[in-house]
């Protein structure tokens, strides 16, 4: 299997590539990305030597650069995406053009050359703020950004492909990702937590802190593409919630948990006249039937992490803070 990996230099990327390379049923690698957002410093774990690996600089929003990619590919992991939701409020239309745009080109691109998998990276935020609990692929999402907007207009897309083509799709419902890998971002909510904890600072809640979001850690984020684009018998369905039900938490209890694993006092700041953001606590079991589970807590998650970055904490510029401001999540 040859397999292409639009946005592979990204914080899911920079777990995933390595990941593919080793393996067995994976004979080569391409990573397409711009290097907007991702650094090829991120596949520093993947051996970029390697005769199975290519690299191609190109942007989703080109037709030209992802058909040149695609080429003599068997299955895509399309990851290449705006992300941080609540910023996409102010560049909608860049979100939407690399969103939506980008991935109807990665599809006409796969139909061109009969390429047999297309695995799409969505997002549980297009759940919105769902008063109900237990919210599965049969309930109908309600995006409040244009993050989320894109995303599922996006696996609007891959269905009609799917209707039309024949071409094999399915999009991976993300829960919001945490922990290290060499693309690490600090605009999630636990990798901020974390980070602001190690350097001595309040960790910001908008609102009162009872707003659901389902955690996964980065490399199992990593592992479920990997086996969706290899085990397509397996993933049928278009749509998958990607999680566990366990891992559900309140944004408050993600805060406590951050303090614990800390072993400190942490402030804790409720910023209660600002959004809260989305709120959606969500059900996996349509995942259970894949045989896919998740092999990390957000409890060991977090020590991870801290221990990543603990040995560079007193030489962390806290000037640096900036970039995590609050809490944004996709």
């Amino acid at each position: 299997m040859r397999v292409l990996v639009t946005g592979g230099c990204g914080y899911i990327g920079s777990a995933l590539v390595p990941r593919l390379q080793e393996e067995p049923a994976v004979d080569e690698v391409t990573v397409l990305d711009n290097l907007s957002n991702g650094s090829p410093a991120n596949l520093r774990v993947a051996n970029l030597a390697r005769d199975d690996f290519s690299f191609r600089e190109g942007d989703v929003r080109e037709y030209g650069a992802v058909e040149s990619a695609m080429r003599d590919i068997d299955a895509v992991i399309h990851l290449a995406a705006i992300t941080g939701a609540a910023s996409t409020h102010e560049r909608e239309e860049e979100t939407r053009a690399v969103n939506l745009t980008g991935t109807e080109n990665v599809l006409k691109a796969a139909r061109k050359f009969d390429v047999d998998r297309v695995v799409f990276a969505s997002s549980c935020n297009n759940y919105g703020r769902a008063n109900q609990r237990e919210l599965d692929e049969t309930v109908d999402p309600d995006p409040i950004n244009p993050y989320a907007e894109s995303k599922l207009a996006a696996e609007r897309l891959l269905q009609r492909y799917t209707n039309e083509y024949g071409i094999e799709t399915t999009a991976l419902r993300m829960s919001t990702v945490y922990g290290y890998a060499p693309g690490i971002r600090f605009n999630l909510v636990v990798n901020t937590f974390v980070f602001r904890g190690l350097t001595d600072r309040p960790l910001t809640i908008y609102g009162d802190g009872s707003n659901w979001r389902p955690f996964i850690h980065v490399q199992d984020a990593a592992r479920a593409f990997a086996d969706a684009a290899q085990r397509s018998n397996r993933w049928s369905e278009l749509v998958y919630n990607i999680g566990d039900t366990d891992e559900n938490y309140r944004i408050e209890e993600v805060a406590s948990t951050v303090e614990t694993e800390l072993d400190g006092t942490i402030d804790i700041t409720y910023l209660d006249d600002q959004q809260p953001g989305p709120s959606y606590h969500v059900n996996f079991d349509r995942l259970a039937d894949t045989g896919f589970e998740l092999t990390w807590t957000l409890p060991a998650g977090v020590r991870d992490l801290a221990s990543q970055l603990g040995e560079t904490k007193q030489g962390i510029d806290k000037g640096t803070l900036s970039i995590v401001r609050g809490e944004t999540h996709d």
